[in-house]
């Protein structure tokens, strides 16, 4: 019944509640990008391995003919097409193979909540938790946000937050808030985090050796940058609580003990979350590890609840079926960058922006280091390929205008961490809201104000830095 239940409610969704917006926003994006391919000049940077070698910029000439609005074309190192029209449908399916290993990722985890849904542990589970506290907001959200930015703060945890949403939506609705609330929970905590990235290994192994200093060092002023927005977040969420309103009324079950098969699941996703991190972190798990062991774990819980054979693969699948428009949008983010880069715009568009961090003050350097990887950033989602593109090219630049390589490298986080809160091409941030089935533009009108007063923050946090030789 609660399968059937869930199905039926996502089936009528994106009419009732705009859920595909996205889906349009993104093909405009997507139209947007195959447009840039004709008007900007295309050229190149030499590259070793991922990384640019600075001061190798050189044009590429471009063949503009009409016919390849219609006729696609591909680009050579000698030679460059702008994109055809047919790119705007040729390049999803591109994308969405590029992002596979993401996609199926979410989709197997979207299989495993199913079959938690159908067990009616986690909704038990919410019940007590909201029983235990009083349905009290004041703290249970500080210790969420803080729980879940320090994974992304120090591990560098982002799309394994994709675990939490479905919980938090359940706990916003025993708390009679929306689902705009569970989602900023889990997303303010987790971008702040990620912003901050105070010993974040996925960002700070890459950038900080290109800018030529020390891994994880100069954490200390992150570590201070962190504790401030994470507090300013903690405060804009409490506010979005106070404004919806929190009328508890927790059923008349909601204290009693859990059931010892229920128990068993709560303490077995408690395991999960620890192998998560682990497997992350030491063993280097990546998508396609994640979606294998969310099969495994769903399977795990079908058999703590004594569910059937059939009932469990029921569930597995609707689970997945509620996943599909994250999915898409995966893919469909991923494209963009596809676009940009066959058209080989991607190496203009960073030549031209570091033309910006020349010859002025270093403070003033430091804001325009933070402004162009605010750019990129909606151009090119992904820390790691931002970081390979843009840091070898703007390190000798802020060295020449008197900027270290550690103020450089938290220009990179900060204008990296901010747009991924706000950008419509970051891949993960569509995932996120399609998860929720939270609207780009409930998620915009709620998250703009609090971007902005992060973003002046920021922006005067990297001017001191850089003014001041911040190593």
């Amino acid at each position: 019944m609660i399968v059937g239940e869930t199905t039926d409610v996502g089936a009528r969704k994106p009419k009732a509640h705009g859920a595909l917006d996205p889906v349009l926003m993104m093909l405009v994006v997507l139209a947007i990008a195959i447009g840039l391919t004709w008007v900007v000049p295309s050229g190149a940077f030499d590259r070793e391995h991922r990384n640019v070698i600075p001061g190798t910029y050189h044009a590429v000439p471009k063949q503009r003919a009409p016919e390849y609005l219609i006729e696609p074309a591909r680009s050579t190192d000698k030679t460059a097409y702008p994109a055809s029209l047919t790119a705007l449908f040729t390049a999803q399916p591109a994308g969405m193979k590029q992002s596979a290993g993401l996609i199926f990722m979410i989709m197997f985890l979207g299989g495993m909540f199913g079959i938690l849904r159908a067990s009616g542990a986690m909704d038990a589970a919410i019940d007590r938790l909201v029983a235990k506290t009083g349905g009290r907001v004041a703290i249970l959200v500080p210790v969420l946000m803080i729980a879940i930015s320090a994974g992304s703060a120090f591990l560098g945890l982002i799309s394994e937050y994709l675990l939490i949403i479905p919980i938090m939506l359940t706990l916003a609705e025993r708390l009679n808030l929306s689902k705009l609330f569970g989602l900023a929970v889990v997303a303010v905590a987790a971008k702040i985090g990620y912003l901050a990235s105070v010993a974040n290994p996925v960002a700070l192994v890459i950038a900080q050796p290109i800018a030529g200093v020390p891994v994880f060092s100069g954490w200390w002023l992150r570590l201070a940058i962190w504790v401030v927005l994470l507090a300013i977040g903690v405060l804009m969420v409490l506010r979005l609580a106070r404004v919806e309103g929190t009328g508890v009324a927790p059923t008349s079950h909601a204290g009693e003990a859990l059931p010892p098969r229920q128990l068993a699941i709560v303490l077995s996703l408690g395991v999960a979350v620890v192998v998560i991190v682990v497997g992350s972190t030491s063993f280097g798990w990546h998508d396609e590890a994640f979606g294998a062991f969310y099969i495994a774990l769903g399977a795990a819980i079908a058999a703590l609840a004594g569910m059937a054979p059939k009932a469990a693969a029921h569930a597995f699948i609707d689970g997945m079926k509620s996943m599909m428009l994250a999915a898409l949008l995966v893919g469909m983010a991923a494209a963009v960058e596809i676009v940009l880069r066959e058209g080989v715009v991607l190496d203009t568009i960073i030549d031209a922006l570091s033309g910006l961090a020349s010859d002025k003050p270093s403070w003033l350097v430091g804001q325009a280091l933070m402004a162009i990887e605010m750019v990129l950033t909606v151009l090119i989602p992904s820390t790691s390929a931002k970081a390979a593109l843009s840091m070898p090219i703007l390190v000798p630049i802020a060295q020449l205008n008197g900027v270290t390589g550690q103020s450089t490298v938290l220009a990179f986080l900060l204008g990296n961490g901010l747009m991924n809160m706000l950008s419509p091409t970051s891949g993960m941030l569509l995932a996120y809201l399609a998860t929720a089935q939270v609207p780009y533009s409930d998620w915009a009108r709620f998250i703009l104000p609090l971007w902005g007063l992060l973003t002046v923050f920021c922006f005067v946090v990297i001017a001191f830095a850089s003014a001041f030789g911040y190593a």
